[in-house]
């Protein structure tokens, strides 16, 4: 039996799916296996025009059923190991699970050597792209906009932590793998990545993947994920929102250009409102803004039972909870790139030094690259652990059309 099989098996013994489960697929009824012939005709044979995003381990494809339906498609390379991998990953983590806030899975297909998963199309793209990106977007992001896609990611996070069973932690949460409906209703993507969380576990141990800029500097050090690595994540994530713009952005001065440090000087000189995206206009509720960015700040407190679980975020989100009497301690920031083994996971002659590779990633990234990339290494407070620790950083894309910083460590 392969070690999919076995925790598919796994899977459905501990979720307790429904017993007339197609017996090819390790989810719910809901969950069609597609033939390659129908996503071929489907989207035009793969045609280029219908290309929609491109990642480290395939490309994802717009494409229409004989019904009607608009689908995206997500092929992955059948010459990446690790795309095999995130394939299996996805099928297990969310086959049977259903939120107004999680990208649905429609189906999939394993002929042969393809393993392609098959979404519903996010007529909006992603956060990345469009609050963040630097290509002009015709959606208007005003704060009434920003606070239904915090509410919503939260919720969508909190169902994951806390609404099934074994629960889920996602490891990489991040505004690329936010995509946005028509009514611009947020829906998390990507689960490629995504553990489950056993019974009674507080963590698991595991090889460390995510994209630097969101990364939990613990998790990065110690390879252990835990629910408080996607708190982390989702604390910049809601920094990124409020503020509009990138996590890092090298183009900016070098005092200014990691976002989470930014705002942390900012909130010890009472000056928060000074990190509000200026493009806000009349609906901004400047009290509510600087009470989330505070919330985004206790997410990513340096010691990890100091942040919140999500379901306390949601509560601080919608004002259910009182904020002002939470203390909010310094942040865990990875800042420098320095600090890590860099390395072109790619092929053997793409590796570089860590000096080499981010010199020409600086001179030669594009706009989107430089604000998607984030620098990476921990602040003197919580760095004495990474020397014991070997970390490489790969340009690999994980997303579903921008290029990011993935680490793995060496734990694989």
């Amino acid at each position: 039996m392969s070690c999919f099989s076995i925790f598919c098996k796994k899977r459905r013994t501990t979720r307790q799916p429904s017993s007339n489960h197609n017996e090819d697929v390790p989810g719910g009824p809901s969950i069609k296996k597609y033939t390659y012939r129908e996503l071929v005709r489907a989207t035009g044979n793969f045609n280029q025009s219908n290309k929609i995003g491109e990642g480290g381990f395939g490309s994802v494809y717009k494409g229409q059923l004989k019904n009607g339906i608009i689908i995206a498609v997500k092929v992955l390379s059948s010459e990446s190991r690790q795309g095999v991998r995130e394939f299996q990953n996805e099928l297990v983590a969310i086959s049977d699970i259903s939120h107004d806030n999680l990208v649905k899975l429609y189906g999939y297909c394993t002929e042969g050597d393809q393993r392609i998963l098959v979404y519903n199309h996010l007529e909006n793209n992603s956060l990345a792209q469009t609050l963040l990106g630097s290509n002009h977007s015709n959606i208007q992001f005003n704060w009434k906009t920003r606070v239904n896609i915090c509410l919503g990611i939260a919720r969508g996070l909190a169902y994951l932590h806390h609404g099934v069973n074994p629960h889920i932690v996602h490891r990489d949460i991040k505004a690329s793998n936010i995509l946005l409906d028509r009514d611009l209703t947020p829906k998390i993507s990507d689960f490629g990545l995504a553990k489950l969380l056993p019974p009674n576990a507080t963590h698991v141990s595991t090889r460390v993947a995510g994209t630097l800029g969101y990364l939990a500097p613990e998790y990065a050090i110690r390879g252990q994920v835990t629910r408080k690595s996607d708190v982390y994540s989702f604390g910049v994530l809601l920094l990124e929102i409020v503020s509009g713009r990138s996590n890092s952005d090298t183009r900016l001065a070098y005092e200014d250009q990691i976002l989470l440090e930014k705002t942390w000087i900012y909130y010890e000189q009472g000056d928060l409102e000074k990190i509000i995206d200026s493009s806000l206009g009349d609906d901004l509720d400047v009290a509510q803004a600087c009470r989330f960015l505070k919330i985004g700040l206790l997410c990513t407190q340096d010691v990890t039972r100091h942040r919140p679980d999500m379901s306390k975020v949601i509560a601080m989100l919608t004002g259910e909870k009182d904020i002002e009497s939470e203390k909010i301690s310094k942040p865990a920031i990875i800042s420098d790139f320095m600090d890590l083994k860099v390395r072109s996971m790619r092929k053997p002659q793409d590796i570089a030094t860590s000096s080499t590779f981010l010199s020409s990633l600086m001179a030669h990234s594009s706009p989107l690259l430089s604000n998607e990339t984030t620098q990476a290494s921990l602040m003197a407070h919580s760095s004495p652990l990474l020397s014991n620790e070997t970390t490489q950083a790969s340009m690999i894309s994980t997303g579903q059309d921008s290029m990011v910083s993935t680490v793995t460590s060496e734990r694989e």
